[in-house]
């Protein structure tokens, strides 16, 4: 369904608009012009300058972060090593197909003609966007669960939290969001259109008999869905530590009164840190772009209020930023990664150095 306000902004052509066309519309006091509307003019303007500034930084940031982890110098297990590699790998991924070749190039005319004069080049690029987008969101669902096992289940732990498990696990859910997302190629034209920052893709007209049923199932598996559960699995997670905590502290405690040294649950908690610096990320940086798609698919399917579009921008700008702050997150709280991390800028040739697990 079509959320373009309504005004003067929405008759330019595309040739007369320039990067930063919305700027005007932030302080003019036209009576059509809401506070919803101005709050957006000024989010896409953000976007004009955040979005490459953010590319420059992330890409190389997280590609560092890859090699860092895949030395095996930080204090993590394999098990962890591979869900944060892949989750690293998957935000590079999303940072070059949605930022670096979606939306920073669609914001100037040149690339728009090129991009027009190539066949099912939108359709192709939202599937692959989809596809990479699923996969970043569920390497942190499927973390998030490991985490879970390994604190709270120690029986299916040996079982569950190996190598060997991590591998299938990210193959699956790999294969899963590449086969899913075939249905955006099909869902969405050849054609971009110009309404809003950024630029999507058409749809196809008969496929929008069925398609708002379908488009909402799609959102709420992601990303609703995997915010949900990994809030659900956080809360249930620190629940169990705080439980055990106060049991084995009550148990260890001497006759004297002094507390003893519980080396479990100090290892425990590490875990858990790490749990709640990827997992918190995620749900901090995704709340509103995860808001604002289960209330647009469902006033699709009923006569419910309309979100703000500025929501939907604000979404955009976090849930890409979240590509990015995984790393800062673990420079700050793991002393051994942040010593990696000091060496690798001290010197960059220490990157090739791989240690054989």
């Amino acid at each position: 369904m079509d959320h373009t306000p309504g005004g003067t902004a929405w008759n330019i052509t595309r040739n007369e608009k320039n990067t930063f066309w919305m700027v005007p519309y932030i302080l003019a006091e036209d009576d059509w012009l809401t506070v919803d509307y101005r709050m957006m003019s000024v989010f896409i303007t953000i976007q004009v300058i955040f979005f490459p500034v953010l590319a420059i930084i992330a890409l190389p940031v997280n590609t560092v972060t890859i090699f860092i982890l895949s030395r095996g110098k930080c204090g993590l297990s394999r098990v962890v090593t591979c869900y944060l590699v892949a989750m690293a790998v998957a935000d590079i991924l999303v940072l070059i197909l949605d930022l670096i070749l979606s939306k920073i190039p669609l914001m100037y005319t040149p690339y728009l003609v090129f991009v027009l004069s190539m066949p099912k080049v939108c359709n192709i690029q939202a599937a692959l966007i989809y596809t990479v987008t699923d996969c970043s969101v569920w390497f942190t669902v499927t973390f998030t669960f490991d985490r879970f096992v390994a604190i709270c289940c120690q029986k299916l732990k040996t079982k569950y939290c190996t190598g060997k498990t991590a591998g299938v696990v990210l193959g699956t859910v790999t294969a899963i969001s590449c086969l899913k997302n075939i249905y955006w190629y099909l869902r969405l034209s050849e054609i971009y259109t110009w309404s809003i920052n950024p630029f999507i893709c058409k749809k196809r007209d008969y496929y929008l008999n069925f398609t708002s049923e379908v488009d909402l199932f799609y959102y709420f598996l992601t990303p609703v869905f995997p915010f949900l559960l990994v809030l659900v699995t956080n809360v249930f997670t620190v629940r169990h530590v705080l439980v055990t905590s106060r049991t084995r502290r009550r148990l260890r405690v001497p006759g004297n009164g002094q507390s003893v040294r519980d080396p479990e649950m100090e290892k425990r908690r590490k875990s858990l840190v790490l749990l709640l610096i990827v997992s918190g990320n995620f749900i901090l940086l995704w709340a509103p772009f995860t808001v604002f798609s289960a209330w647009d698919r469902i006033c699709d399917l009923t006569n419910f209020v309309l979100p703000p579009e500025s929501l939907r921008e604000l979404g955009i700008i976090l849930q890409l930023l979240s590509c990015c702050t995984n790393t800062a997150l673990y420079a700050f709280t793991q002393t051994k990664f942040r010593v990696q991390l000091t060496n690798v800028v001290k010197s960059p040739l220490a990157l090739f150095v791989v240690k054989k697990w």
